[in-house]
């Protein structure tokens, strides 16, 4: 599930929407919202985003919430290491080959590490 789809669902689900309404509200198959849900479809586009904010209703902050986790939920990232160190290819693959198997506290652990380092 990416970071967006789980906002989705909440947002459906503190609603009582089902996800059939919602994906008749918005014009799409509640195939595509329940692929968008679970991370098997891309990022969602502007207008859809933008339809998702009307129906709940969401503005200022938390529309813009919505954009930014649909911005980080695309489900098939590529990493380009052209240029970068070997070590930092080897790393970059290891992750794509061990992320499944991380545990949360482990990926939280890596996200601080990334966080810091960008500070």
């Amino acid at each position: 599930m990416t970071p967006f789809g789980l906002r989705l669902r909440a947002l459906r689900e503190a609603r009582g929407i089902s996800q059939s309404a919602l994906a008749a509200a918005l014009h799409v198959s509640p195939a595509y919202l329940s692929a968008l849900e679970h991370g098997r479809r891309g990022r969602p586009t502007a207008g859809l985003i933008h339809q998702v904010n009307e129906f709940f209703g969401l503005i200022w902050d938390d529309a813009d919430e919505l954009v930014a986790l649909a911005r980080l939920s695309h489900p098939r990232v590529v990493v380009d290491t052209a240029g970068l160190s070997p070590a930092a290819t080897e790393l970059a693959n290891r992750l794509a080959r061990e992320i499944k198997r991380l545990p949360d506290s482990s990926i939280q652990a890596l996200a601080a590490v990334l966080d810091k380092a960008g500070e």
